[in-house]
C-alpha cells in the first residue's frame, strides 16, 4: 500500500546538496556522502590546493566506492519482467500521453524518456526539457516513429538553475498544452566546490535539485490537474534520494527538500520522490570539480557495479507507471518499488514553513489552497 493511499506525508530531508549558507559543506551528491556536520566551516577545494583537495575530495571518493560495493548488493526484480510490465501499463493507453521529461537529455532522465517513447511505439507527446540542444534533438531521433497525428516529440531549452528561465518555460507549456500525465524531473549537478552563488543569489546546486524542481511542479501542476480531470493518469516524479536524509533544521531551510506538500494541496494527484541507485551517469564526467571527473572512469567504466542507466530508466518507469497509480505522496525505491515510510522525517510544521520558504526563494505566488 503507498502513502498516497490516505496517508500524506510532511517534510522530509530526503537528500540534497550540505550546501547553504553558513552550513556549507562538501557533499558527493547524488551518494549522499556529507563530509562534515551542521554547523562546520564552510570549505571549497581550489584547484591550486592539493592539500585540501585529497583532504576532502580522497575521502569522499572512498565512501562512495564503499557505499558502492557493500550498499548495492541486494538483487533487484528481473529486468525482462520490468521491462514487460511498463510495456503492458503504456501499450494499453486509449489517449495520447502527454509526458515532461526535465534534464532528459543524458543519464537516468534520457533513460527513461527512451523507455518512454519505445513502450509507447512514440505515440506520445514527449517533451524533453534541458540545456542541450543538440543532445536532446538526437535523443529524439532515436525514438520509434508515431503511427497518431496527435503524437510528437520535442525538445525544450531551459538552464534549471535559474527560476526566471522556468517560469518562462512552464509559462509557454502551459499555453499550449492540454494536459500534461507525467512530469519526471532528474536534473543535477556534481561538484565538491562549496557555495556558488546564480545571479538570483540561490546557491546553483541546490537551485538545480530542489528549488527548480518545485517550481517546474508549481508551474505545470494545472496541466496535470486537467489530464486528472479527464480520467487519465497524472503524476510529478522527481529523482534524487528519497530514504536518505535525517532531521529537519528548521532554521536552516536551504537544505531541505520536499514535494510532498503538493499531495495536500492536490489531493487528486500522485507526487513521488525517487532513489535511482548507483547508476553509470555522464553526471562525475561533467562535474566542474576536475577531481570528480579524473575519478569518473574509474567508478562508472565498464567495470563498474553500477546498473546501467538503461536498465535504471526501466525501473523508475516501473514506479511511474505501476507503482504510484493512487493519489497522494509517494517514495520509490532504485527498482520502482514503494519505499513507505523508510527512514522518513517530517511533521505538520515543517512542511509548512517549508513551503513559505520555497516559495519566497523561488519568486513564486503563494497557492492558498
Amino acid at each position: 500500500m503507498g502513502l498516497g493511499k490516505g496517508r500524506k506525508l510532511g517534510i522530509s530531508r530526503d537528500v540534497g546538496p550540505a550546501l547553504e549558507r553558513q552550513h556549507q559543506c562538501i557533499s558527493v551528491d547524488p551518494f549522499l556522502v556529507h563530509l562534515c556536520p551542521r554547523g562546520a566551516k564552510s570549505h571549497s577545494v581550489p584547484s591550486s590546493d592539493f592539500s585540501s583537495f585529497y583532504r576532502y575530495a580522497v575521502p569522499g571518493l572512498v565512501m562512495v566506492l564503499t557505499s558502492v560495493f557493500y550498499g548495492n548488493r541486494t538483487a533487484g526484480p528481473s529486468i525482462a519482467k520490468i521491462r514487460d510490465s511498463n510495456a503492458v501499463a503504456l501499450s494499453g493507453n486509449t489517449y495520447i500521453p502527454v509526458a515532461v521529461f526535465v534534464g532528459g537529455t543524458s543519464g537516468i532522465g534520457q533513460a527513461m524518456a527512451e523507455a518512454f517513447a519505445r513502450h509507447t511505439n512514440g505515440n506520445a507527446h514527449i517533451i524533453i526539457v534541458g540545456r542541450n540542444r543538440e543532445a536532446g534533438e538526437r535523443i529524439i531521433a532515436g525514438f520509434p516513429k508515431p503511427t497518431s497525428p496527435s503524437a510528437k516529440h520535442e525538445f525544450v531549452a531551459c538552464d534549471a538553475s535559474l527560476m526566471k528561465n522556468i517560469q518562462e518555460t512552464t509559462t509557454e507549456l502551459l499555453t499550449r498544452l492540454s494536459k500534461i500525465n507525467h512530469l519526471v524531473l532528474s536534473t543535477g549537478i556534481l561538484s565538491l566546490h562549496g557555495r556558488d552563488e546564480t545571479e538570483e543569489g540561490l546557491d546553483k546546486k541546490l537551485a538545480v535539485h530542489y528549488y527548480g524542481r518545485w517550481k517546474f511542479i508549481d508551474g505545470l501542476v494545472p496541466a496535470l490537474v486537467k489530464a486528472k480531470e479527464a480520467g487519465e493518469a497524472a503524476n510529478a516524479f522527481s529523482v534524487l534520494g528519497a530514504g536518505h536524509g535525517g532531521p529537519v533544521d528548521l532554521e536552516d531551510f536551504g537544505l531541505k527538500k520536499t514535494f510532498t506538500e503538493y499531495a495536500l494541496r492536490y489531493p487528486s494527484l500522485s507526487f513521488a520522490h525517487a532513489f535511482p541507485g548507483h547508476v553509470r551517469t555522464n553526471i562525475m564526467a561533467a562535474s566542474p570539480s576536475a577531481f570528480l571527473r579524473i575519478a569518473s572512469p574509474l567508478v562508472t567504466g565498464p567495470l563498474s557495479p553500477f546498473k546501467r542507466p538503461g536498465d535504471a530508466g526501466e525501473y523508475l518507469l516501473n514506479g511511474l507507471v505501476n507503482t504510484t497509480l493512487a493519489p497522494g505522496a509517494w517514495r520509490i525505491g532504485e527498482y520502482g518499488e514503494d519505499m513507505g515510510k523508510t527512514n522518513y522525517f517530517g511533521d505538520a510544521e515543517s512542511r509548512r514553513r517549508l513551503w513559505q520558504h520555497t516559495v519566497k526563494a523561488t519568486g513564486s505566488t503563494e497557492n492558498t489552497k
